[in-house]
């Protein structure tokens, strides 16, 4: 099995730091380019507190991924530093697991590692997971990683 391509999703959460380690390690293996992107949630104009970035949930739009933009510049910046360039990123508005998807799809990506927030049954089931939706429609492998941290919670 080759690699050439890995997609690494973020919303620049602790959990998504803890995927990106796997992310990088994969790609130092294979020998991969690696993708980080970060998908602004067009819902967040009419789904208010539904963010969990530092980004106010009314704002317009085109503050949204502005600031996501300055975002993503300071997440590599930390993450890679001088390996920064190495790295293709992106910020697209949309839906977030189906611009995932979209993207991975477009970009011929062979593996998908994304955090999963590990919330409990009944709140997965009210806001829905982004990474379980990946899983199940991703044409690729996709390898989910929880915060160390994070206990299972059944409900």
């Amino acid at each position: 099995m080759e690699v050439r391509r890995i997609l690494y999703p973020t919303d620049f959460s602790a959990h998504s730091v803890c995927a990106l380690a796997y992310a990088r390690e994969l790609a130092a293996r294979f020998g991969a380019e690696l993708h980080c992107v970060h998908v602004v949630d067009e819902m967040y104009q009419v789904w208010p507190g539904a963010s969990e970035t530092a980004m106010t949930a009314w704002a317009p739009l085109e503050e949204m991924v502005g600031a996501a933009r300055k975002q993503m510049e300071s997440f590599l910046g930390e993450h890679f530093g001088e390996a920064r360039g190495q790295v293709r990123s992106s910020v697209i508005c949309g839906r977030p697991f189906l611009d995932i998807l979209r993207y991975a799809r477009e970009q011929k990506i062979e593996l998908i590692v994304i955090a999963t927030h590990g919330r409990g049954a009944l709140a997965s089931m009210l806001l829905g997971s982004v990474a379980e939706k990946v899983v199940r429609k991703a044409a690729c492998p996709v390898l989910t990683v929880r915060h160390p941290e994070q206990r299972y919670e059944a409900f």
